[in-house]
């Protein structure tokens, strides 16, 4: 395994994020790239799952083209929305900003930008009609990152706590950090 592949790892182990993020490793897709890393989170409020996502570290030391690099990042969000807000013809506009806002806040420098944001609504009919609708935004992006992978990782915590609708943490105020491998403990 590669010195760079094996660092980027230990990186990717290392980020941190914020208390409502429960993280842990999961097998990462072995066709795309010759090396790859994955974690899978969930955002919890209140003991509610409110958002989910997975970010995948992908290594091919003879580099790629379309990459512009030798690695990339391939991250997904989801999260419930307000349904009234799927007809906001600027929400995925907005999505797209929520990831390259985050990426700016942790200086995370990137390269190679790619992704679609999706919102979905759904509404039920027949036996289930007295549910009620629901509404979804999903983020699937990629980029190259440039430099240490911990910024990319962390921005990809903070992208899913936006969609996940939770308020910014304040400029100074110091929380709690959560650790990946927290996932079901109490």
């Amino acid at each position: 395994m590669p010195a760079e592949f094996v660092r980027a790892v230990e990186q990717l182990r290392s980020a941190r994020f914020r208390p409502e993020v429960l993280t842990e490793e999961m097998p990462a897709p072995q066709r795309i790239a010759p090396y790859a890393s994955a974690l899978s989170a969930d955002v919890t409020s209140d003991g509610v799952d409110i958002g989910t996502g997975r970010i995948v570290v992908l290594h091919d030391p003879a580099g790629n083209d379309a990459w512009e690099g030798t690695f990339r990042c391939v991250a997904y969000a989801r999260a419930d929305i307000d349904p009234e807000l799927v007809t906001d013809p600027l929400l995925a506009e907005v999505g797209w900003t929520w990831l390259t806002e985050a990426l700016e806040a942790h200086g995370a420098t990137y390269a190679a930008p790619s992704g679609t944001v999706t919102t979905v609504a759904s509404e039920s009919f027949g036996g289930m009609a007295t549910e009620p609708g629901t509404a979804q935004i999903e983020i699937r992006a990629s980029w190259t990152p440039v430099g240490e992978l911990t910024p990319h990782v962390e921005a990809w915590g903070e992208l899913l706590c936006t969609a996940a609708g939770l308020p910014p943490v304040p400029e100074g105020v110091v929380t709690m950090p959560s650790r990946r491998g927290q996932r079901g403990t109490d």
